[in-house]
């Protein structure tokens, strides 16, 4: 049997490559005659550029930008001619925030900043394209400090710099100048679908497991709605309200300030299945008898709003190759998940024993699950 093993990062814990290692590891126990192609993947959060950069090849170029907090941090991207790819989690990732720093305080004060530094070196270096992954950010500013560092500084009304943080939004009066893109044509290659505001929009629905609590949800929500309104009024490139754009709400809201600089918003998945070459790997697999194997660190309902594990368990469906997700935790339901190709889910935490068990060998408990997966799939 063939079997494609497609993952995304598994939270913290795994990059793609490892939970890809750790998945071949465990099925190659069970199913020793099984031929497998190991296609690590990523849908624009962590792990973009690593996932890319074994694809495409090309040079990966460093910087030291600002961090969430404003402390600096190594970050980089890919340069493949010309066109530059960057993931915003390198400047402005949850990994970088300690998990009892992931608090209401510090989810209304995070920054983008570091990723408008990356865009701007990127640029200077000769870029003409700039691929922006998003996904797994700290922060919900709506993407204030990205612009300010592209020379578009959100100021109050007495013309005074804001603060860094999204609550601080609440007092935005304008920008002060437009972003310094000198022709340069910017993608956003967005992990979800979620617009700006509301009961589905980057506070309410991110912003919890970014330490913000019902009372900071709600600001940076009303917050951001302010900051709409000032991008839409702002003179920018896209020139129209963007707050209900799908992807708006991606990182942060990060994926709004992008829109409104004139991005086209290109599904991240969708954009490493075509670069990597996914469909390609399918089509071997489907002219013979295979599986299609993903995972990520939990399978959930945002999983079903154009995440990685939906792009893979389509596309094998498009060929009728059967997709199995193995995933830290699964709490997407059997029926919810067939609608989107999804043959059958396992969870690591269920097989370990629990959570605990599960992340204290992160790589050894998933091989374990890949190799009783194997043992009930391979023919």
């Amino acid at each position: 049997m063939q079997v494609v093993v497609a993952p995304d990062s598994f939270g913290g814990t795994l990059s793609a490559p490892a939970a890809a290692a750790a998945i071949a590891e465990g099925w190659r126990r069970a199913a020793p005659g099984d031929e497998l192609h190991l296609l690590p993947l990523a849908d624009g959060g962590t792990g973009f550029v690593e996932v890319l950069q074994a694809a495409l090849g090309g040079e990966f170029r460093e910087r030291t930008v600002t961090g969430p907090f404003g402390d600096p941090v190594p970050a980089g991207w890919l340069q493949v001619g010309d066109t530059a790819y960057l993931e915003s989690a390198a400047a402005c990732g949850l990994h970088l925030v300690p998990r009892e720093r992931r608090t209401p305080a510090t989810a209304r004060r995070v920054t983008t900043r570091g990723v408008g530094e990356l865009i701007t070196a990127a640029r200077d270096a000769g870029a003409a394209e700039i691929v922006v992954g998003l996904g797994g950010s700290a922060t919900t500013d709506g993407g204030a400090g990205m612009l300010a560092a592209l020379g578009a500084e959100p100021v109050d009304g007495s013309g005074a710099p804001l603060p860094d943080g999204g609550t601080a939004l609440a007092r935005c009066a304008r920008l002060d100048g437009l972003p310094k893109l000198d022709g340069v044509h910017l993608v956003a290659a967005a992990d979800v679908d979620n617009p700006l505001l509301g009961r589905h929009g980057a506070a309410a629905v991110f912003g919890p497991q970014k330490g913000a609590d019902d009372a900071a949800v709600a600001e940076l929500d009303a917050a951001l709605a302010v900051f709409a309104d000032v991008l839409a009024a702002a003179g920018l490139p896209a020139g129209a309200d963007v707050r209900d754009e799908p992807g708006a709400g991606a990182a942060g809201g990060l994926g709004a300030a992008l829109l409104a600089c004139g991005a086209r918003r290109e599904s991240g998945a969708g954009l490493v299945r075509r670069l990597v070459g996914l469909d390609a790997a399918l089509d071997r697999v489907a002219a013979g008898s295979g599986l299609a194997v993903t995972g990520e660190g939990s399978f959930d309902w945002q999983s079903l709003r154009g995440k990685l594990i939906t792009a893979v368990a389509r596309a094998a469906a498009d060929r009728g190759i059967p997709c199995l997700v193995l995933a830290g935790q699964v709490s997407v339901g059997r029926r919810e998940a067939a609608a989107v190709g999804v043959d059958a889910a396992y969870a690591v935490a269920d097989e370990a024993g629990g959570v605990e068990a599960s992340m204290a060998d992160p790589a050894g408990t998933l091989a374990a699950l890949a190799e009783r997966t194997a043992a009930r799939w391979s023919r």
